[in-house]
């Protein structure tokens, strides 16, 4: 099979189950990684016969795609802010929007970065606080999650990018091991925020394969863990310190709400799509 067989044969089986436009996305992500080649040097050696691994890996990799897996979980791999990191089932897939929160968390730093401290609450695969202290290498950066699979990934990571940020097993709707933890200047999360009942609306990439300890609160408390971050920063914010959380884009008005009625002021940030997607607050 040459290389233009093989890219074909892939997108083509891709159109059977999503658009012509993401079809070519997702062809270009695997093909480059089953290759190792990019789209122009693919086109230049077109005709070159793959490898007979490559082939196997090709038709492997095909049939998880049109099981609706994420092609992220696929290659093991998604791009955040500039970095490649590995992702599994364990973790959510890092979005878009989540590398706006991390410049907006940047663009707002104050000096000296070298006793500046953070916390990222929900870590996954540790795409917000690795990023940080890639861009901010001087600060002391710390995580958590419930999940000790997730933080494995994390701790991958980390180490795969260089990093040296601390994690730690902890489950945050447990006040009780909240003393375990220290002070700190900012306080960052991407917490679960999806209600049960949308499930019935949401593609099945996300809903079979993405985590849903990571997604889903009870319909009846979707501020469950805002409200939880809030009054944990309370005891954990130092001075001047910040909170940072990403929202679901019909929660914004709420968590605000929220926010202020537990002593903090708070600014709502809208995402490249001119959703309501973040918010910034600290104490007054």
């Amino acid at each position: 099979m040459t290389m233009q067989e093989a890219t074909y044969y892939l997108l083509n089986k891709l159109k059977e189950i999503t658009s012509d436009g993401e079809a070519g996305q997702i062809t270009d992500m695997v093909m480059e990684h089953i290759t190792g080649s990019g789209k122009a040097e693919r086109m230049v050696y077109k005709k070159s016969e793959i490898t007979a691994a490559e082939e196997k890996l090709l038709y492997e990799m095909t049939t998880r795609l049109l099981q609706h897996e994420p092609v992220q979980y696929v290659t093991g791999e998604a791009w955040f802010c500039g970095f490649r990191f590995y992702v599994d089932k364990n973790v959510l897939i890092p979005r878009p929007e989540t590398e706006e929160l991390v410049e907006w968390v940047i663009s707002n730093c104050k000096f000296p970065l070298s006793e500046l401290s953070i916390l990222d609450i929900g870590t996954g695969s540790g795409c917000i606080p690795i990023s940080l202290k890639r861009r901010l290498r001087k600060a002391n950066v710390s995580a958590v999650d419930i999940s000790k699979e997730a933080l494995a990934v994390a701790q991958k990571n980390a180490d795969t990018l260089g990093t040296d940020v601390q994690f730690t097993l902890l489950d945050i709707l447990d006040e009780e091991k909240w003393a375990s933890l220290p002070m700190f200047d900012i306080i960052t999360s991407n917490p679960p925020y999806v209600p049960e009942k949308d499930k019935a609306t949401m593609q099945p990439n996300v809903l079979q394969y993405e985590p849903a300890v990571a997604l889903f609160v009870p319909d009846d408390d979707a501020l469950l863990f805002y409200r939880t971050i809030a009054r944990f920063a309370k005891q954990h914010l130092n001075q001047g310190g910040q909170l940072y959380v990403e929202i679901h884009e019909d929660l914004g008005e709420a968590v605000i709400k929220l926010l202020e009625a537990e002593g903090f002021y708070a600014e709502i940030k809208k995402d490249m799509q001119q959703k309501d997607r973040m918010v910034r607050s600290g104490l007054k």
